[in-house]
């Protein structure tokens, strides 16, 4: 027969194991009274947007508080996020795959890892008013398109065009860097790269009928990760435990918007308040079939599509070869 004594440690221990539990079902870090949450750093890769929803709503909803950290969101500097992200002085950052070549390519080792896609396939292609009949990539020829000027761009259009049996020295290309979609394809430009899920919308907002080619119908290498989530590797050495935390946070926050599109854009708005609306919730709702497609777990790496991108890169002479598996590691994600 057990002692009172006995019976309190007994129940005491009970006590203890099951606040354990509780914590644990939480948010598999959160904390425990009077312990100061995880302060992480975030650095986007624009001005806010719809891109970004998943991260806003994970704050809103207390879903990083409840993993015991506390997310602080900024703008990039000049030289981009990546730098920042490798300096250290933001743990996590946002870059696309594209813009990422340099970093992997580099004989400098360049502390970044990306470790989840914001979203599952390449939304972006070539956009052009409706009445300019440019259905296909061969319809560029004598038509004008707004051009970055940068070597991967220039070679990424050429090949759609030549894969469509076009002469890619038809195409005239106008150097400009364009901002306000809406008003080029008004003016003196017929075609400009964008992001459907922005740039698209916004054309249709503004009411224009537009023909929208994606990189990816034309040629299966250019369905690349863009944006990706990217974080410092010492971070990630280091602490290994806080960002799965972070990514599970951040997960949730973009299950919620494909879940709640239409609530995503009215919490994105209310702490992006410059934005509109009508805008984000158009978006936003393009958006929530796109965050994970096809795939079961948001944020999943396909290690075949992520080398392929850069074996094309390597095969074309556009990039120092990049080793298969190099730049990405899906291992933080959650299960």
């Amino acid at each position: 027969m057990k002692t009172m004594g006995t019976a309190k440690k007994t129940f005491c221990l009970l006590m203890t194991a099951a606040l354990v539990l509780l914590l644990t079902a939480v948010g598999g870090s959160a904390l425990a009274e009077g312990v100061e949450p995880k302060e992480l750093t975030f650095v986007l890769d624009w001005t806010p947007n719809t891109n970004h929803t998943g991260l806003y709503v994970a704050i809103a909803n207390g879903y990083y508080e409840e993993a015991g950290l506390r997310v602080k969101i900024i703008q990039p500097p000049e030289d981009g996020a990546t730098m920042m992200v490798a300096s250290g002085k933001a743990e996590f950052g946002i870059d696309f795959q594209d813009y990422l070549t340099p970093v992997f390519a580099s004989k400098d080792k360049i502390p970044v890892t990306a470790v989840a896609t914001l979203i599952q396939h390449n939304t972006s292609g070539i956009i052009s008013l409706k009445e300019d009949g440019i259905e296909s990539p061969k319809g560029l020829e004598g038509k004008n398109y707004a051009t970055w000027e940068l070597p991967t761009e220039q070679a990424m259009l050429k090949n759609i065009v030549e894969a469509d049996g076009g002469d890619f020295s038809k195409v005239n290309l106008i150097p400009e860097y364009v901002t306000d979609e809406v008003s080029a394809l008004q003016q003196d430009i017929d075609a400009i790269w964008i992001y459907y899920a922005w740039a698209g919308i916004a054309t249709e907002q503004a009411g224009l009928e537009t023909n929208m080619i994606y990189f990816r119908d034309i040629t299966p290498e250019f369905d690349y990760y863009s944006p990706v989530i990217i974080a410092n590797d010492r971070f990630l050495a280091e602490e290994p435990d806080t960002a799965k935390a972070f990514l599970a946070a951040t997960a949730k926050g973009y299950e919620f918007a494909i879940e709640h599109p239409e609530e995503a854009a009215r919490i994105l708005c209310e702490a992006v308040p410059e934005l509109d609306l009508d805008m984000v919730t158009a978006s936003q709702l393009w958006l929530a079939d796109q965050y994970k497609a096809e795939v079961e777990r948001w944020g999943y790496i396909d290690p075949a599509r992520w080398d392929a991108f850069y074996a094309w890169l390597y095969d074309n002479g556009l990039t120092e070869e990049i080793p298969a598996g190099t730049g990405f590691t899906n291992d933080y994600l959650p299960e």
